[in-house]
This record gives structure tokens, sequence and C-alpha cells, in this order.
């Protein structure tokens, strides 16, 4: 008989469709059976299928779950007295806090941001419930940012476990140079940079349009190409403007999927300077395209030196970085990439390392 096991997540819309995708991985082929919870959105049966096992959403409101969330751990409360999990896999805080609130649930608490335990009463609650919770971060920069918060948590119980690709269904999904091109409305033999991600200040695109301005002049016909929506636009294309680049810098606001289009861009630039792991260079690197990226956060563990890396905030070093990628300078094979991601981001190999965790062995047997 299968040993039931739960998963919250806050909410349906990206990026945490696939975070629940990807955390349902780890339990194919096993003696658990998942289910699911989505606190906020709608339902979306099409992600319900990509999840698998038996998928809930509760449809509540960002406000229904402020405070102390008192309906919400009812519900969570008659669900454990009902199916008698083993253990919860709760993202973000509010699931984490929510899950630890049931008597007798164990939580894997997965942390995606920096900043999480900062706040004393959140401090003060983790400690308390100690003995039936395991933190892990999604990169080793998020881990060492909650052991640095909780210096008398055990330090054993504050783990990584990494973001993860499906390699082969993303290579499926990813279309050749000519159709990404021909979609994503680029025209000519110019080289194409690509920056995919929301217009937010963490992904610090200032940066990224000063330092291709100060690498135009020597880049004859290199093209800028932004995918992503967000509070910044007006800012960044008025900052185009100013910098005299508006005719090489492309806003297409938000692409559905866009990781299937990554094969239209020459190189892919990641200028964040506050990044938990960078998915978006697991999919630039399962596309087989050269990579520079800022030396913030997770990226580094990510690309490491099959990338070329730049400091956080600094424009003049990124036109060297992205003059370098314009030039073919970087020496880095689609293969060696495509190795990289296999070895250490893949569904199946993170399975196996989360499987076999000590902490986690410890959680499940009370130690």
């Amino acid at each position: 008989m299968k040993k039931n096991i739960l998963q919250i997540c806050h909410g349906s819309s990206a990026p945490f469709g696939d975070v629940a995708r990807q955390w349902a991985r780890l339990f194919d082929g096993s003696d658990y059976e998942l289910t699911t919870i989505f606190l906020t959105g709608n339902k979306d049966e099409a992600l319900a299928r990509e999840v698998g096992g038996k998928v809930l959403f509760f449809e509540y409101t960002s406000r229904d779950l402020s405070g102390l969330k008192r309906g919400l751990v009812k519900r969570l409360k008659a669900l454990h007295l009902q199916e008698r999990y083993e253990f919860c896999v709760a993202h973000r805080y509010k699931s984490i806090y929510s899950a630890l609130s049931v008597k007798g649930l164990k939580v894997i608490g997965v942390n995606h941001a920096y900043g999480v335990y900062d706040k004393w009463l959140r401090r003060a609650f983790v400690m308390h419930k100690k003995n039936q919770l395991l933190l892990v971060g999604v990169s080793d920069a998020i881990r060492n940012d909650i052991r640095k918060s909780l210096p008398c948590f055990p330090t054993e119980k504050i783990q990584t476990v990494y973001n993860r690709i499906n390699v082969e269904s993303v290579k499926e999904q990813q279309v050749d140079r000519p159709s990404a091109r021909e979609f994503l409305g680029i025209s000519g033999d110019g080289y194409f940079f690509g920056a995919v991600g929301r217009l937010h200040p963490d992904k610090d695109y200032k940066t990224l349009l000063a330092g291709f301005s100060l690498a135009l002049e020597k880049m004859p016909g290199a093209q800028l190409i932004i995918v992503g929506e967000g509070r910044l636009k007006s800012d960044l294309k008025s900052q185009a403007e100013a910098l005299k680049i508006d005719e090489n810098v492309h806003f297409l606001g938000f692409v559905k999927d866009a990781y299937r289009y990554f094969k239209g861009f020459d190189s892919f630039v990641l200028s964040s300077d506050h990044e938990p792991f960078g998915m978006v260079l697991l999919e630039a690197m399962v596309a087989g395209i050269p990579i520079a990226y800022s030396n913030c956060g997770g990226s580094p563990e990510v690309v490491d030196s099959l990338g070329i890396c730049f400091e956080v905030g600094n424009p003049v070093e990124l036109s060297e970085v992205l003059f370098r990628l314009y030039s073919h300078e970087h020496g880095i094979e689609g293969d060696q990439l495509d190795q990289r991601v296999r070895r250490y981001f893949s569904d199946e190999v993170v399975r196996e390392e989360f499987w076999s965790m000590p902490a986690l062995k410890n959680l499940l047997a009370g130690a």
C-alpha cells in the first residue's frame, strides 16, 4: 500500500506550476502517493495533468491568506486526519507556516528567495517547530542565507535541493533557430543577445542597457532582445532612448513558454543583482547557446565556468563580456552545457540526491 504525501504551493501561476511539477517527479516510481494543493489561482486541468497525482485548487485570494490563516490550517488538519500524510513539501513561508501548524505533520520547507527568516517571529516559529522540519534552499546561496538567519537551527537540517529541468522534454519543445526567429519577429543577419525575465529591479536591466550601450559602437548589427513584462517597462524604454540605442533594443513583452525560442538568440545574458537560482539559465544551456551571467546568488552554481561571469551592477565589465560573446571568444560548446545540466540539474539526478540525504532519512525516522 502506498503512503500519502502532501505538496503545498502558494499559487499555480509561473513559476510555481513548474516548481510543483519538479517536486512531483521526485516521487515517481516511489511508494508515495502525492497530493498537490495550489492555494491561490484558478483551477487548471492542464497543470493538474502535468503535475500528476491528486491536485486540489483551493482558489484563495492573497487576502484570504493574510494573518494566521486559520481557515487554511483547519482544511489542512482535516485532510491530514483523513489521509495521514507521511510528510509535506511546502513551498514559500505561508505554506511552511500552515503545514507546521498541523500537529504531527513533518514538513520539508522549500525556500525560493532571500531573507525569508529576517523577521524574528518567523525565526521563533521555525525554531519552535524544528523537530518536525527540514529546511531546503533551491541553491547553496539560498541555503547559506537561511543558515545565516537561523544560526541556532541545526545546520544539518538546512540543505540544498536544486531546481531542475526535464532535459528531454525541453529539448523536444525548443524550436530550431529559423523558426524561433520567425516567431519572435527577429529578422536580418545581425547578432542577437537575448534576456528573459520580468521587468523588475532584481533583474537589473538598467545595467544591461548601459553595458550594451558602451559596447554597441564596436558591435555592428548587434541587437538586444528583452522578453518579459513588468512595472519598469516605460522606464527602461526611456533609458534606451536616452542612450540612443532604442533602435537596437527590442522589448517583446510577455512570451508564453519563452524557453521554446531560445535558439533564436546568438547568446543569452542574465544581469540580475538578486537571483536565487536562475531557471532561465538551465533553459539556455539546454538550447546550447553561450551565456553571460552576473556573479549573483545561484547563477555561478548553475553555469560555473561554462559561461562568462561579470560583476553585478558593473556596466563597463558587462560591455566587455558582451563584446567577447559577439566576437565568439567564449570557447564554450553546446555539448558541454548539455552535459552539465544532465549531471547536476536533471530530474533524475536530483531525485537520487534527494532520497539519499541523511537529513531527509532522519526526518522520516523521527530523529
